[in-house]
Order: structure tokens, then C-alpha cells, then sequence
């Protein structure tokens, strides 16, 4: 049987427990109310609103001066290819941090960490002019274009996840490549079909953030992109609520309810792969 002074600690906590959920829980409902609410009005905003309405929704597909489908469909495609890309490059770098021992090694180690402690803000005005000057001999890596974004998020990307991921192939046993390499495998068939494999975990954990990361970024996309029809979706949200966003906010929260669709979509197949990869990585074995 609970005493009293044990009934009344469990019902703090799991007060405190709803509170936090229910904290977490109301800008999502407050938007997702929004995006059915016809009155399309920051003023007439209601939890519960009198009316439903898609009429929000239709707008997004069918206004020619805002191309959300444009813009969702970039930011999949440039979210998507850095962090597929993020993921092989780090693999390769934490591995042989890992695994072999050379020259500069440490300092490589230590200076990845230095560099990761200044943000890409603070180059803000260098990325941009090394765009312009690379956009004079590559057009297609220049400003305005999706590849140069790319890039430059893959540079800020490398450092951390490098990192991240190198604590985790240390748990990995050396002796399943040196099986391998018995058996006639090379280090990089070793590395390919046997150590991937097993990473699964933390290269999911390294997809997903690196994938969130870039999807929402909005700064360093409105300084390098300029054409409506290459936006991403955090700039080209910006067309709903720059201007008299009290008779838009309704378009707004719908196209925030289909952006954070995706990100779900990604991240309920991975969940399970994300929790162990961020635990394991934790402790070397």
C-alpha cells in the first residue's frame, strides 16, 4: 500500500509530467488548428474552431506567385543529398580516425573539434563571396543554386558528425575485420560489409539530424538563393507572412503542417535505430 506522502509524490510527477507535455504539445495544436480555421486571421485564431475548412490547403497547390510544392520538393532534394552525402564522407573519416593510426591523427582530431566551435554565421560574408567567385568559372556551383547550398551545409556538417560517429565504430570489435581480412576481404570490403552493416544505428542517427538540420535552415538558404523557384521551404515560407501576415496566417500554418509531415515520415521507420545509435555511441565497450 502507498502512504500518503507517496500518493502525493506520484501525483506531483505526473503533474509535472502532463505539464510538459501539454507545453510541447500547444504551438503544434494551436498551428495545426490554424491550417483548418477559415478565418484565416492571426486575430480570429481559436483552439477549437467553429469551422473546418482545406480551403488553406487547396491555396498552397494552386497559387502561382507561392510554389510550395516547388519549394518542398527543393528542400527534400537538398536536405536529402547532404545527408546521404554527410553520412558516406563521415563514415569514411571516422573510420580511419578509428581504426589506423598516422601521423596527425590527434591534431586532425583536435582541429575538427576547434573548427566545429565557430558557426557558419560567422562566415556569412565569406561563403557568399567565394559563391560569387566560384559562380564565374562554375555556374553550376555558384549563388543561386542548389549544389552550392550544398556544399556549403556539408561543410558544416563534417566536424561534429565525424566526431559522433568515430566513438561509435570504437565500440565496434576489431577482430570481426581481422576475421574478414583472414578470410581474404580487403580493408575496404571489410569496412563495406562488415563494419556498415553494423553502424546502421548511427548512421540513421546521423541521417536524420543532419536531414532536420538542413531542412529547416533558413539563413544561410535567403542569402545563397534568390530565384522564387529555387527557394527551400524555411525562405519561401516567408512569402506568407512578410507581408499582411494577419489575412495569410492560415496558408502559413498549413504549409508548416505539410512541411513537418516529411520530417515524421523520415523519422517513425528510423526511431528505433536513432535510440540505440545515440546510446551505444556513449560508452566504449
Amino acid at each position: 500500500m502507498y502512504s500518503r506522502h507517496s500518493w502525493f509524490g506520484l501525483l506531483w510527477r505526473h503533474l509535472l509530467i502532463w505539464l510538459g507535455i501539454a507545453y510541447a504539445l500547444f504551438p503544434a495544436i494551436w498551428v495545426l488548428s490554424a491550417s483548418f480555421n477559415p478565418t484565416n486571421t492571426l486575430v480570429g485564431q481559436k483552439l477549437i474552431p467553429a469551422r473546418l475548412t482545406l480551403e488553406h490547403y487547396r491555396t498552397l497547390f494552386s497559387d502561382p506567385t507561392a510554389p510550395f510544392p516547388t519549394w518542398l520538393a527543393n528542400t527534400v532534394k537538398v536536405a536529402g543529398v547532404t545527408a546521404v552525402i554527410t553520412v558516406l564522407l563521415c563514415a569514411l573519416g571516422a573510420y580511419a580516425f578509428s581504426r589506423f593510426r598516422f601521423r596527425g591523427r590527434r591534431s586532425g582530431l583536435l582541429m575538427l573539434l576547434l573548427v566545429q566551435m565557430f558557426p557558419q554565421m560567422l562566415a556569412m560574408v565569406a561563403i557568399y563571396l567565394l559563391l560569387l567567385e566560384l559562380g564565374k568559372y562554375f555556374p553550376w556551383l555558384g549563388l543561386n543554386t542548389h549544389l552550392g547550398l550544398i556544399f556549403v551545409y556539408l561543410g558544416g556538417a563534417m566536424g561534429f558528425n565525424t566526431w559522433f560517429m568515430k566513438g561509435y565504430f570504437d565500440t565496434i570489435p576489431r577482430s570481426l575485420e581481422e576475421s574478414a581480412m583472414v578470410d581474404g576481404a580487403t580493408p575496404f570490403q571489410a569496412f563495406w560489409r562488415i563494419i556498415l552493416p553494423l553502424a546502421r544505428p548511427i548512421l540513421a542517427v546521423i541521417l536524420i539530424i543532419q536531414f532536420i538540420t538542413s531542412y529547416g535552415e533558413y539563413i544561410l538558404a535567403s542569402i545563397l538563393l534568390k530565384g522564387v523557384d529555387r527557394y527551400t521551404l524555411a525562405v519561401g515560407l516567408r512569402f506568407f507572412i512578410q507581408e499582411a501576415y494577419n489575412r495569410r496566417w492560415g496558408t502559413f500554418a498549413a504549409a508548416s503542417i505539410m512541411g513537418a509531415i516529411v520530417i515524421v515520415l523520415i523519422f517513425l521507420p528510423l526511431q528505433r535505430l536513432i535510440i540505440s545509435g545515440l546510446t551505444r555511441g556513449a560508452v566504449k565497450e
